[in-house]
């Protein structure tokens, strides 16, 4: 079966004036139906991945890869009225802060029903019922009250309930979620996390699950990469995670905080250079 994502090779430079930095450096995987995790400290270039998969990445940044396409469509020779119609339709990313994502002079509902309205052909009573159908469905308590409000009038944790709420209301193929969760109580995350899953499962989307957290990545997904420097260092199923190898693996999970056991001091990374060449 053809992957749904097939990334070969890819990198993002940015010019500056002392020469290119790379951020993300021959980065190849395939992506299925499935969730994958992808896990690193921050300047891995993990976020970097996900926008240049988007086509998201900003001048004078460059990408380059030996084929980046999704569902058999070249994203490389993708042209604007294209990545248009894909981009929260087929693909959607949910970015870190909502604070950033959502446009301040709309309201929330607004933005909602605006991504159906322009992707599928929906009146404007229906769109604002699936909107308010997935602002509950992300937990939030009062969707008709939240539906008018500005961005600058909700909360963080609920601004990125809103902004994962207008991701997922056309129901894309693939989801690159950048630490979807981090703002969300440990119970909004669960419930958030399930939905992702029921996608996954129910509708076969696939999904790109950006985060720090290994544990909740160890949990959630399938199959994890493991960045440094712009680079993948590991891959490997979650399952296998307690059999990684690589010594930066090793390090992030010798610094996870266990119940019942001693640590103190935590460990520390001890990093080498050829992890970086």
């Amino acid at each position: 079966m053809m992957p749904l994502l097939t990334v070969r090779n890819l990198s993002v430079t940015y010019p500056t004036r002392t020469g290119l930095v790379e951020a993300v450096r021959g980065i190849s995987f395939d992506l299925g139906r499935e969730r994958l995790g992808i896990v690193g400290e921050s300047g891995s270039g993990k976020s970097q991945t996900g926008r240049a998969i988007m086509g998201l990445t900003p001048p004078p940044g460059i990408v380059k890869a030996d084929a980046l396409s999704f569902s058999g469509i070249d994203l490389l020779k993708a042209g604007p009225a294209t990545w248009r119609d894909m981009r929260g339709s087929r693909m959607a990313m949910i970015l870190q802060d909502p604070k950033f994502s959502l446009n301040p002079v709309m309201t929330i509902g607004r933005q909602i029903t605006e991504t159906l309205r322009h992707h599928e052909n929906v009146t404007k009573r229906e769109a604002q019922r699936r909107a308010l159908d997935m602002l509950e469905a992300v937990q939030i308590a009062d969707p008709e009250r939240v539906f008018g409000l500005y961005p600058h009038e909700v909360s963080g944790g609920m601004g990125q309930r809103a902004m994962i709420a207008m991701m997922l209301v056309c129901g894309p193929e693939l989801l690159i979620a950048d630490e979807p969760t981090s703002a969300l109580d440990v119970t909004v995350q669960l419930e958030v996390l399930g939905i992702l899953d029921r996608l996954v499962r129910d509708k076969g989307m696939g999904l790109v699950f950006i985060s720090h957290d290994l544990r909740l990545v160890s949990s959630f997904c399938d199959r994890v990469l493991v960045m440094y420097a712009g680079r993948i260092v590991e891959e490997l199923a979650t399952a296998d995670l307690g059999s990684a190898t690589h010594p930066y693996t090793r390090g992030l999970l010798d610094c996870t905080p266990k119940i019942g056991e001693s640590r103190h001091p935590l460990p520390v990374l001890e990093r080498q250079k050829e992890w970086a060449a």
